[in-house]
């Protein structure tokens, strides 16, 4: 009976044991980081956000669109573990609504701007019977907050402190009663920060990119951003050439003395007529720009 009973004894230890053994291997494994694919910019998905705010119609201000696409994109940029504020003031009597992104309420180092309205007036199509017709603004307005969408879906968690600024009022200057870039404006004047660098991003989808040099950006900052993009093998979309001079949503931050760059491609035929639809901008140029953003964010890092 002793005998029986020191065996039983024994193989109980023994099944302890294995389970111990057995429990202590799996935490190991498990607590270890396994392998995992980067998350890289995705200028397909970018795409599908161009035609989801088309959808939407006009952006103008104070417009359902507005309102929509506003909504929208909060819902975008909270499930991809973004804080939302919609900074409200008021500019030559319209309200500004500034949709701001950030991870946390550390200031920014770095911001990515782009604006999110429409242009209330199609004025410079060919054709003067749709200048009261609005501009759909697939390029001018939906590429860039396109771009900045999958951008907070695809940055690391590590990166450094970015706020994702989506700026009301922008495209409705040679309006009475308006002005351009009155969103920018009012973020400036409201928000105390001093980013390191600010970059504006401004119809970057076209189909046939062709990103010049924008004379009134700061030029030790774009050279900085065209070297990436040159190596990243986009040389022949980000051409190493000034030539257009813009007020944008860069200006506010460059006459506040932040370094600021505006990537936009202004040569573009559709501007402010209503053939600026979804099949004037390519999920390739959207790749083009988001990637090397990117990677020029990522690269921040590193510096002291």
């Amino acid at each position: 009976m002793a005998k029986r009973t020191v065996v039983f004894y024994l193989s109980i230890i023994g099944f302890l044991l294995i389970a111990a053994l057995g429990w202590y291997a799996y935490s190991f494994l498990t607590s270890r980081q396994l392998p995992t694919e980067p998350v890289t910019f995705d200028g397909q998905h970018a795409y599908a956000d161009v035609q989801a705010q088309i959808a939407f119609g006009s952006r103008v201000p104070g417009s359902e669109g507005h309102a929509k696409v506003q909504e929208w994109m909060r819902e975008e940029l909270e499930a991809a573990g973004w804080q939302v504020e919609i900074q409200q003031s008021e500019a030559l009597g319209h309200p500004i609504e500034n949709v701001v992104a950030r991870k946390n309420e550390q200031p920014p180092q770095i911001i990515i701007g782009a604006h999110y309205d429409t242009r209330m007036f199609a004025d410079n199509d060919p054709d003067p019977t749709q200048h009261s017709n609005f501009v759909p603004g697939a390029n001018d307005g939906a590429s860039g907050v396109a771009v900045l969408l999958e951008l907070a879906r695809s940055l690391p968690a590590d990166t450094v402190p970015v706020w994702l600024v989506f700026f009301d009022a922008e495209d409705n200057g040679r309006i009475e009663g308006w002005d351009w870039i009155l969103g920018s404006r009012e973020f400036v004047r409201i928000n105390p920060v001093q980013p390191r660098a600010v970059i504006i991003v401004d119809m970057i989808g076209d189909a046939d990119l062709n990103i010049y040099k924008e004379r009134n950006s700061n030029p030790e900052l774009t050279d900085e951003i065209w070297e990436v993009a040159k190596s990243l093998g986009y040389e022949n979309r980000f051409i190493p050439e000034y030539k257009h001079s813009m007020i944008d949503d860069h200006t506010p931050f460059v006459q506040a003395a932040i370094p600021a760059v505006d990537i936009i491609d202004f040569d573009y035929p559709y501007w402010h007529t209503i053939q600026d639809t979804a099949d004037k901008v390519s999920a390739e140029s959207l790749q083009t720009v988001g990637e090397t953003l990117r990677v020029w964010i990522t690269q921040q890092n590193e510096q002291p």
